[in-house]
């Protein structure tokens, strides 16, 4: 054999494939396998729903928790029937003070009215100024109480001619002494507020009688009826 064929002949003997470069994927494999680990950042990621979730429920059970400590039914229970009712003394329209130990031996209604010159709380009104002769007669006192200014109560005195006091407890302590301050809810909101309320006092300083939610058409007159027979 010349020297030039045994310059030409293969390396490799026959029947055996040259070695080839391992694919190029085959990095990218190992890429992959070593990027493994990376793979628990999308498992921590949905930690983030749950844990918003998670937030929430602590927030609705902290409110939960608020509202079974009394923080709302302090707001709305107040004073109660045979109970000696809670004292108060406070500005009316005029301008002068008035108190519970003012009516001492008298019956004395309280009627509580969201806001003064709105519709159901002025026919309220008017009609309690209706029957005052009425109550007189019976030996009652009557008084309205909003969380309006004097000057508001004044004038929605003076717009209907009412000849009842109106007393302005802007602090909302007499509200809330005889449960006439709680949660209301209007038109799908819920919020705090006055709550419609008639409070019938007896000679003696108890509470005799409480009327809640009370519905405006009628009820003057049977807060006279109550106070007649007590």
């Amino acid at each position: 054999m010349s020297k030039k064929s045994r310059k030409k002949s293969p390396k490799t003997p026959p029947g055996r494939k040259a070695a080839t470069k391992p694919p190029a994927n085959s990095k990218t494999g190992a890429a992959k396998s070593r990027r493994a680990p990376a793979s628990k950042a999308p498992n921590d990621a949905t930690l983030g729903p749950s844990h918003k979730g998670a937030s929430k429920m602590l927030r609705s059970s902290g409110v939960a928790a608020a509202k079974s400590s009394g923080g709302k039914s302090a707001l709305v229970e107040g004073a109660k029937v045979g109970e000696m009712a809670p004292a108060f003394s406070l500005p009316r329209d005029g301008g002068e003070s008035v108190a519970l130990s003012d009516f001492s031996g008298k019956k004395l209604v309280l009627f509580f009215y969201p806001k003064a010159d709105t519709p159901g709380c002025t026919r309220e009104a008017i009609d309690f100024t209706r029957l005052a002769g009425d109550f007189a007669a019976t030996g009652t006192a009557v008084l309205g109480i909003s969380a309006d200014s004097l000057k508001r109560q004044e004038a929605f005195r003076d717009k209907h001619r009412l000849a009842v006091p109106l007393i302005s407890d802007e602090r909302h302590q007499m509200l809330q002494a005889y449960g006439a301050w709680g949660e209301k809810s209007m038109y799908g909101r819920t919020f705090e507020g006055i709550l419609r309320t008639t409070v019938l006092i007896g000679g003696d300083g108890r509470v005799a009688r409480i009327w809640r939610n009370v519905r405006v058409d009628g009820h003057a007159g049977q807060v006279l009826e109550a106070a007649r027979d007590l």
